[in-house]
């Protein structure tokens, strides 16, 4: 069942009228599409009609492969019936393959068993399948036999798999007519409708047993659903249903922890996806095709990092961080998360699945987390997220018998999908999964022994009490509980809502639904703890998409979440082994995940690999008078003319730079105190102690010119 509520769909249309744009519409969104085309060849000389081939063909994208069945028209029930849960079909057209059932070479045949056959594997299809014919009955009857039969061929098909299909659409002028189901409005939620709009009393879309569960609901729906069957089991009263409080903990001023000021209602508007719904009451079933995270940003991401100016060998571990956040929204220089939700679930287990657990504990830890006090609160202000907690069923002892009802499950699942879709409508980005129930990891194991196989002693952690001490009674019980669940339900379905109906229990269903509504809405999950990976366990029988969307910081030490890591291909990023509750461990490994994300998104490309050098290493200029600055190399100073002015020099000579007692050029005024240059290298020139006129030393072989009262050079006497 798709998320928007069929699995197979017929779309018929006249000519031009836009049937095939909009077939190729629906299955837009699908990772891999195989198209079935059924239509002979032509004749080669029939310009026109290779052109039409050729449109269709230019539309269809290159991820999409082709499949022809126009060689033997018996084939395409088969290609039908062969497509596995996790395919999606696009048949266009019927007419092309009327057309080849009428054809003179394969005949004689029996028209009507063929017919039958295809609707038969369309009503069979496990595969997403569409099915595009055109609709000839509104047209004359034709003048010709050949014509008549292909009309009554064709009309006998569309209303053969017209009954078998899900859905059924007319597309006329460009514009689509729901057909099946018949109740149109059922696919739109009602708290979407103008109160004044909504019928007194529900349609046939609207009967059923599935009805149970908490679809968007509104004034004046009548027959509101309800999950009930314990007092503590959240419970939608009809117009005044609402989703739990969401909370904005705060941190303390004080090391005294005190409680947060807790947000108002929530702002939530209509949902912008509606809650999957059809004819029959389906709702959430096996093969639900939801969006993937981008296959290309995410390595792309990875492959960025190793051309960005870091010292060292990198990010390590925490690349992965950048691929999934890459991934998941989009981009190759993903951001750090900013708006984070913490879903707190609060759900008891009764039976041996407790055993060791203090009792009202957990109901305890639920109020502490609304008052803002305790780990996950205090860890959720500091991270400035926001805290949802959130009543969930409570579960029935599972030795004993199913943990919920058929209907439970159903309202469940619809709950929790309703809660990730309130979160995205509110702007997050990231949802934490919490869970503060007794009995959860009990719970958890049972869910991994009906999945995966697992042993319950090898995947069921230890007992600690409120002392912090080991209680291996308690485990021996709780061990026994799943023993005997699983013994209980040996001969029963292993599927996805059958295991959440005997075995998970009512936070792991409802977690089921957060899951799945976060991957409609493509928001990232971070999951800790049991009550999340098993979630992950069933969601991905349900929706095979819904784990690429998860994270898994942390697997706290225990193996039952080890082992549901290992088969949901989530590698565990830290080892931190701390226990303070599920969410707590994410929450308190989410600053490490962001700064990973801050660097990726903020360093530059290392200059070697054409990057920008940001650093100017250029010095700045003196501020005021100061030691004159030397050439590598400096020139020799000739005297200066005894007039005013600057010195003349020789071409090859320099002009002794001023001293630092003032600025401004040399000059021969007979009063300035002229210094003259080592001539060991360059440095500030030294100063006599009295004013006189120096002659620098030359720097090699040559004439000097030696007067009275100057000095002789080197190696020269004086006469």
């Amino acid at each position: 069942m798709s998320v928007d509520g069929w699995n197979t769909l017929l779309v018929l249309g006249g000519i031009r009228s836009g049937k095939s744009e909009f077939a190729e519409s629906v299955v837009a969104d699908a990772p891999t599409v195989r198209y079935v085309a059924t239509a002979p060849a032509g004749d080669p000389e029939d310009t026109e009609w290779a052109t039409r081939l050729a449109a269709h063909r230019a539309r269809r994208p290159g991820s999409w492969t082709t499949e022809e069945t126009a060689a033997d028209p018996g084939r395409l029930a088969a290609v039908i019936a062969a497509a596995g849960p996790n395919e999606t079909l696009l048949v266009d057209d019927l007419g092309g393959w009327v057309t080849v059932l009428l054809d003179p070479a394969h005949q004689p045949a029996d028209d009507t068993a063929t017919i039958a056959e295809l609707a038969a594997a369309v009503r069979a299809s496990a595969a997403r399948l569409v099915l595009v014919s055109p609709e000839v009955g509104l047209s004359l009857v034709p003048t010709t036999p050949l014509g008549r039969a292909f009309t009554d061929a064709l009309g006998a098909t569309n209303r053969a798999v017209a009954e078998a299909c899900d859905a059924v659409a007319l597309v006329v002028a460009g514009q689509t007519a729901w057909l099946k189901p018949a109740a149109a409005p059922a696919t739109v939620p009602a708290h979407a409708v103008p109160a004044h709009a909504v019928p007194a009393q529900a349609g046939p879309a609207q009967a059923g047993p599935a009805q149970a569960g908490p679809v968007p609901g509104g004034p004046g729906q009548a027959g509101a659903p309800e999950l009930t069957a314990a007092s503590a089991r959240p419970v939608t009263d009809g117009p005044d249903e609402a989703l739990p409080e969401v909370l904005t903990p705060t941190v303390a001023p004080t090391p005294a922890p005190a409680p947060a000021a807790a947000a108002g209602p929530a702002d939530w508007a209509a949902p912008t996806m509606a809650l999957p719904m059809v004819a029959t009451g389906l709702v959430i079933q096996p093969g639900m095709e939801l969006p993937m995270p981008d296959d290309y940003t995410g390595p792309q991401a990875v492959d960025r990092l190793a051309t960005l100016d870091i010292p060292g060998a990198g990010l390590g571990v925490l690349e992965r961080v950048v691929g999934f956040a890459a991934a998941t929204q989009g981009t190759a220089t993903p951001t750090p998360w900013g708006a984070v939700r913490v879903l707190l679930l609060h759900g008891d287990h009764e039976g041996g699945a407790s055993a060791g657990a203090v009792p009202g504990e957990s109901g305890r830890r639920a109020r502490q987390a609304r008052a803002g006090k305790g780990p996950l609160a205090r860890l959720a202000a500091e991270n400035g997220a926001s805290l949802q907690v959130v009543e969930t069923p409570t579960s029935a002892p599972i030795e004993e018998g199913p943990a919920l009802t058929g209907e439970e499950v159903e309202a469940a699942l619809r709950y929790g999908w309703r809660l990730a879709e309130q979160a995205a409508d509110a702007g997050v980005q990231l949802l934490v999964l919490a869970a503060c129930g007794a009995g959860t990891e009990t719970a958890a194991a049972a869910v991994l022994a009906a999945t995966a196989g697992a042993e319950p002693p090898a995947v069921l952690g230890r007992v600690v009490t409120e002392h912090g001490e080991f209680d291996d009674a308690a485990w021996m019980v709780r061990c026994a509980a799943v023993r005997d669940a699983l013994h209980r339900t040996r001969r029963s379905a292993r599927e996805a809502k059958d295991v959440l109906a005997e075995l998970g229990g009512g936070d792991v269903a409802v977690a089921t639904g957060v899951l799945l509504g976060a991957t409609a809405r493509r928001v990232p999950v971070l999951l800790d703890g049991p009550v999340g990976v098993a979630a992950g366990m069933v969601s991905r029988d349900l929706a095979g998409q819904a784990r690429h969307w998860c994270l898994l910081p942390d697997h706290g030490g225990r193996p039952g979440v080890r082992l549901a890591a290992d088969v949901l291909g989530l590698t565990p990023l830290l080892d931190l082994r701390l226990d303070l509750g599920e969410g707590a461990t994410a929450l308190a490994a989410l600053p490490l995940l962001r700064s990973a994300l801050s660097l990726a998104a903020g360093l530059p490309v290392h200059p070697a690999l054409g990057g920008g050098d940001d650093e100017d290493f250029t010095e700045p200029e003196p501020a005021g008078p100061g030691p004159a600055s030397t050439e590598l190399e400096p020139d020799f100073t000739e005297p200066g003319r005894a007039g005013p002015g600057p010195a003349s020099t020789e071409p090859e000579l320099d002009v002794t730079e001023p001293v630092p007692g003032g600025p401004g050029p040399a000059s021969a005024e007979p009063e300035p105190d002229f210094t003259e240059p080592e001539p060991a290298g360059p440095g500030p020139a030294s100063t006599e102690p009295e004013p006189d006129f120096t002659e620098p030393e030359p720097g090699g072989p040559g004439p000097t010119t030696i007067g009275p009262d100057e000095p002789v050079a080197p190696g020269r006497r004086a006469d």
